[in-house]
């Protein structure tokens, strides 16, 4: 019997191998398949003005029917799309580290992280870099090869998928209630942007979805805590799968 199929889909300025944690303790239940998105990893530069239909488009050929889709950061807003515009390719659809539906001010803090990676593209990475592994006990090697997929990015593909990343969630938001297939919503206590608080509005705007916020975690919780965010996975599917 040939096991389920997981597609797993990294976030702006990744690559496939930022799920390699995770993968490696799927890979005995399920087959594991981590596409790099359009403008990333293997793939050529996007052109400014790519929209969320297009990242999506370019990655929906990679997911084959039926499959759980699993979504980080932006890899999240991408897979919500194709759950919502493709969903005979989704069994159960995961947001990990998901923004969802920003307020104002929400908005305002990506936005600024927007103009400063404009301005100066290393000092973002920095940024980002402190913002997803400050006081997390992430091995330095790992943290150096995350740093280097980000400094590999074309400067103006990488911002293009920026901007779907600052603004897609609003797109996004008024259709969630359509998405049909189950779903679950997970992100670290201590995530900065993509909050706790973001990952309930997300379940609460699914029409079947459950909440997990895993303690003590930051952004980078499939790289950080991957035990634990494997295990919600596992435990989510496994549940969809016996009901």
């Amino acid at each position: 019997m040939s096991k389920p199929t997981v597609v797993l889909l990294h976030g702006v300025g990744l690559d496939h191998t930022m799920w390699e944690p995770t993968a490696a303790l799927l890979a005995d239940r399920f087959t594991v398949l981590t596409p790099d998105l359009p403008g990333h990893g293997t793939r050529p530069p996007v052109r400014d003005g790519v929209t969320l239909a297009d990242l999506a488009a370019g990655v929906i050929g990679e997911i084959p029917e039926g499959s759980h889709l699993v979504g980080f950061s932006l890899g999240a807003l991408v897979a919500q799309y194709v759950a919502l515009h493709h969903p005979k390719l989704v069994a159960t659809l995961t947001s990990a580290g998901s923004v969802c539906a920003r307020t104002v001010e929400e908005r305002t803090s990506v936005l600024g992280r927007l103009r400063t990676a404009e301005a100066d593209f290393s000092a973002g990475a920095a940024a980002s870099l402190e913002r997803w592994y400050a006081g997390t006990d992430v091995d330095a090697d790992r943290v150096a090869r995350t740093e280097a997929t980000l400094l590999a990015n074309d400067v103006e593909s990488f911002l293009a998928c920026y901007r779907v990343f600052a603004t897609a969630d609003a797109e996004l938001a008024p259709d969630l209630a359509a998405i049909a297939v189950r779903a679950l919503a997970v992100t670290g206590e201590n995530d900065p942007g993509s909050t706790p608080e973001m990952t309930h509005r997300l379940a609460a705007a699914l029409p079947d979805c459950r909440a997990v916020v895993v303690p003590g975690a930051r952004h980078m919780l499939p790289v950080e805590r991957p035990e634990a965010f494997a295990d919600a996975i596992t435990t989510f599917i496994g549940a969809c799968a016996h009901d």
